[in-house]
């Protein structure tokens, strides 16, 4: 099974890279963070055409947005209001193989790490201090895909030492990531299959005029899954390309294939 994940930043306006994507890659499931559309404009009529018949909404107009396109059935859905506002930045499907499936788009967090100055910084925090009180309780097998917007390590940043200070490298974001992860033992499937300290990034801002040239990537786009699942993950890949195609995202995709 290939699990693909996507912060596509507009899936109307990228459909055509989306759909190249799925045709060079043929995933079984592909879930999208920032879409970006309301669920009634959704285009549902391009995944249908590439074989994905269950597709899996949760929306909003202009802003955030998540989904789950799929070949394979998906039951039991659930949105999970992590922000406490109201706004899509979650949902979470059970596949038919019994395993949980989570995809979830943390939000940025502004431009000052401080949640007194920015109240989008303490949002952050608070979003993820509710995904771990939920992790807390996870009982199931489950894989949690999406755009933490967190690099984590400090080789998951061009420059440790110039990102300190910057949303989403900063020690409290760190800090809060890592307890969201020892909440249930999530195992880091890209560092798993790309060992630190070796370059891995998803993400490459729009202000770079040649964004390969100057390389100036952060990894914020993750795949966790429970422990019990790390044996059944044997591939992972960025596909890092992607970020040359026609009208890109400032992400790139990831796929993990399991082995069920």
């Amino acid at each position: 099974m290939k699990i693909a994940s996507w912060n596509i930043n507009s899936v109307r306006f990228r459909i055509g890279i989306v759909e190249q994507f799925l045709q060079q890659e043929q995933p079984d499931i592909l879930c999208l963070q920032e879409t970006k559309v309301e669920d009634g404009s959704f285009p549902h009529a391009a995944f249908h055409a590439l074989g994905y018949d269950h597709v899996l909404l949760h929306g909003q107009r202009m802003h955030h947005g998540v989904a789950i396109i799929s070949k394979l059935p998906l039951i039991e859905e659930e949105r999970y209001d992590w922000q406490a506002n109201g706004e899509a930045r979650h949902v979470g499907v059970r596949l038919p193989n019994g395993v949980r499936l989570e995809n979830v788009y943390v939000p940025a967090g502004g431009d000052i790490p401080d949640r007194e100055q920015n109240p989008k910084f303490g949002q952050k925090l608070d979003f993820l201090a509710r995904m771990t009180s939920w992790s807390e309780d996870v009982r199931v097998p489950t894989i949690m895909v999406g755009d933490f917007n967190i690099a984590p390590l400090e080789c998951d940043v061009w420059s440790h030492k110039q990102l300190l200070d910057v949303v989403s490298h900063t020690p409290i974001e760190v800090e809060t990531l890592g307890r969201l992860q020892a909440s249930h033992d999530w195992v880091d499937l890209g560092r798993r299959f790309v060992p630190a300290p070796e370059r891995c990034f998803t993400w490459w801002s729009y202000r770079a005029k040649d964004w390969a040239a100057s390389d100036r990537g952060r990894r914020l786009d993750h795949m966790w899954c429970s422990p019990e699942l790390t044996g059944n993950a044997v591939a992972h890949h960025v596909h890092e390309p992607c970020r040359s195609w026609l009208k890109p995202s400032d992400h790139v995709p990831l796929v993990t294939e399991f082995a069920f």
